[in-house]
């Protein structure tokens, strides 16, 4: 059997960067260029070669996971041939991953605060996760009551008041599945007879 094919400079670091995210969340600031290396199967002396120092490389891991264009990415490799219902499930759970993590971050002390905050903040519908999910629903304009535009920041309210630990209940947070069917039907029960609600 044949090695890889070796990663470009952007992808090793993209690679470094993935491998880190999780560490971080679970360790915080403590994590080790050794914990790194091992979960990326790359050796430490790598690490160094694409970040200067653990501290650049802490940012860069913080900076990536509030981009919205990684949110972007994701939503936009969501198989077109599956259900509209499941196509919006899998974009609550894509959502509900970046929300926890980001969530995470700003909880931890000692981790520093992504250099673009501000801008993880807007909603304009030209942020490229927004855009994404207005994409994900303009094939199904026939089928909405509201614009895929609107329809869009009603799923990511929706999403962030049925996940956030302090919007939600005792239960945890709300399933896609949930989040989906709430903003596509309500919350009235319709296997009541309409005589009786």
């Amino acid at each position: 059997m044949g090695r890889a094919a070796p990663m470009s400079s952007p992808e090793r670091r993209a690679a470094i960067i993935a491998a880190t995210l999780p560490l971080l969340l679970e360790h915080g600031p403590g994590v080790t260029t050794r914990q790194i290396a091992a979960a990326a199967g790359i050796a430490e002396g790598t690490i160094f070669r694409v970040f200067p120092d653990i501290d650049s490389l802490v940012q860069a891991t913080v900076d990536g996971a509030y981009d919205p264009a990684q949110v972007a990415q994701e939503l936009g490799a969501i198989d077109p041939n599956v259900s509209f219902e499941r196509r919006l499930a899998e974009s609550v759970r894509i959502l509900q991953n970046r929300l926890t993590s980001v969530w995470q971050l700003m909880s931890m002390s000692g981790v520093p605060k992504p250099a673009a905050l501000a801008a993880a903040r807007n909603l304009r519908l030209d942020r490229p996760d927004v855009a994404a999910l207005v994409a994900l629903l303009e094939p199904y304009r026939h089928r909405l009551r509201r614009s895929p535009e609107a329809a869009a920041q009603l799923l990511r309210g929706l999403t962030l008041a049925g996940t956030h630990p302090g919007l939600t209940t005792d239960d945890g947070p709300l399933a896609p599945e949930e989040i989906v069917s709430l903003l596509l039907d309500g919350l009235r029960n319709r296997t009541r007879q309409s005589g009786n609600a």
